[in-house]
């Protein structure tokens, strides 16, 4: 079933060298290495494909966006089987995310023909207002043109070919452009074949959507600096995703980066809860710090309580859950590698161990867990970022007033939680203000791991959880980003756009 070939505007495209596959089991399979003339022509199409895709009507593009979902059904098995082998995710981990997958593009679908999302505004005519009369004006979203996507490594379907950043900006009316990842590129080119099917049977133009596999770093510097391109969506690391935001900044005409590029997480639990919970609150920790080995951008790899008998017995809780789960293959030799180092980081740190392992090796990883300070935190600048991973700190804190001093240090998170009871409200109010302005979501009495996608999710959030406080990546608000406000003042009716009917 697999071309190894990139697909752009409607065709196969070879290339002239490729790249090797590094499945976690299984075979290895060859890949087309991308070029920069596969941006330019991907690029071109999108551009032309946009004057057609554009001005479709909702109704069109949301049966665009139910035939996706209904291809990747059909190729469902196969996807998921090789997904399994390329990442070594279990196969209920990928069945959930292809139903995430194709659940967003039909819950996208039903949205934009609700036309909510638009916001649109009507100011009739003051003609006899005085001093000066008043036309009509019309205000609407309108799309913004050809999108980037990049695929992540950590979800090779809701987060990747068809995932949550594609089916927004189609859902928005603007073509896309894959820059497939390499640590999937078969599941990758799976995904492409059921969009494939789906713009044939749409009948959408060719250039509504292109995937360029990976294996050359020029091409995502090449794609994000193309004119032809509006936006750019991007999850990932933080180092990469920075270098990419710094080329959108830096174009003749700079335009928006959404990226999405990390977080710890923080849980602050409160005294209350700690005396009440100790026990049920570090086995529920493990569970979610270990959940896909610690591998998603909600993992929540801070704990900040009191330095007391309570805290001590949530850490030996949190251990012994720890230390019975089993090795875990991580999804790339990298992100392996990078987990390795970031414990060993905290050996040469100083930091005491409460659960050290010693073997990860490969591509497999144990958990680990940590104590420190919230002096030592403070005065640790290193300790306030994320680890990939399967790894806990504990941030043991003299005082709630010394917990709501270390939130006001904390970077921008996706997330941050608080584990409260009654007893704990008065300090909550202190210390919730502060956790507001430092991420986009915030929790009580739960964690973090497990977005849903709905009306009122909010992924994102400060930087450097994300490089634009103002938007989501996951929910229906994520269309917003691939849309702009245009105010049509005095125009006649019959050549207004339809989304104004």
């Amino acid at each position: 079933m697999l071309t190894g070939q990139h697909f752009i505007a409607g065709k196969w495209v070879k290339g002239d060298a490729t790249f090797s596959s590094s499945p976690a089991t299984g075979s290895a399979h060859e890949f087309a290495v991308g070029r920069v003339a596969d941006v330019n022509v991907a690029a071109e199409a999108a551009e032309a494909a946009f004057e057609i895709y554009g001005y479709s009507s909702r109704e069109d593009r949301a049966a665009f966006l139910h035939a996706i979902a209904d291809e990747i059904d059909v190729l469902g098995d196969q996807i998921t089987d090789m997904g399994v082998q390329e990442t070594g995710l279990p196969v209920a981990r990928l069945q959930g995310e292809r139903g995430r997958t194709t659940g967003q593009l039909r819950l996208f679908a039903e949205r934009i023909v609700s036309g909510e999302y638009l916001d649109r505004r009507f100011d009739e005519a003051l003609p006899d207002r005085a001093p000066l009369p008043r036309p009509d004006m019309y205000m609407v979203q309108r799309p913004i043109g050809p999108v980037a996507v990049f695929g992540a490594s950590n979800f090779p379907l809701a987060f990747s070919t068809a995932g949550g950043d594609t089916a927004a900006a189609l859902a928005a009316g603007c073509p896309v452009i894959v820059k497939g990842h390499s640590a999937h590129p078969g599941t990758g080119e799976l995904v492409a074949q059921a969009i494939e099917a789906a713009i044939k049977r749409c009948n959408m133009p060719a250039g509504v959507f292109s995937l360029i596999q990976g294996g050359n770093r020029q091409v995502g510097q090449a794609l994000v600096q193309h004119p032809f391109v509006k936006a750019v969506g991007f999850t990932g690391s933080l180092a990469g995703g920075r270098a990419l935001f710094d080329l959108c900044a830096a174009r003749p005409e700079p335009i928006p980066f959404f990226g999405e590029l990390g977080s710890v997480n923080p849980m602050f639990v409160m005294p209350e809860a700690l005396k009440n919970r100790a026990q049920e609150l570090g086995k529920g920790w493990a569970g979610s710090l270990t959940m896909g080995a610690g591998q998603f951008c909600t993992n929540p790899g801070i704990a900040v309580m009191l330095d007391n008998a309570d805290s001590r017995a949530m850490i030996e809780a949190a251990s012994a859950a720890l230390s019975e789960v089993p090795v875990q293959t991580m999804l790339t030799d990298g992100i392996a590698d990078a987990y390795r180092s970031g414990v060993a980081a905290m050996d040469e740190s100083g930091i005491k161990p409460v659960l050290r392992t010693e073997d990860s090796r490969g591509r497999s990883a144990l958990p680990n867990l940590f104590t420190v300070s919230a002096q030592t935190w403070l005065d640790n600048p290193t300790l306030h970022h994320e680890v990939f991973g399967p790894l806990g700190l504990v941030v043991l804190a003299d005082s709630v007033e010394q917990m709501v001093k270390l939130a006001r240090h904390l970077e921008g998170q996706l997330t941050c939680t608080i584990h409260l009871d009654d007893g704990d409200y008065a300090a909550c109010q202190k210390l919730l203000p502060i956790l507001e302005r430092k991420a986009g979501r915030l929790l009580a009495n739960g964690f973090p791991t497990g977005v849903e996608v709905n009306d009122t999710m909010v992924h994102g959030g400060p930087y450097p959880a994300s490089t634009n406080f103002g938007a989501t990546s996951v929910g229906t608000l994520s269309i917003r980003r691939f849309l702009r406000p245009v105010c049509y003042q005095n125009i006649p009716k019959a050549l207004l756009p339809k989304d104004l009917d």
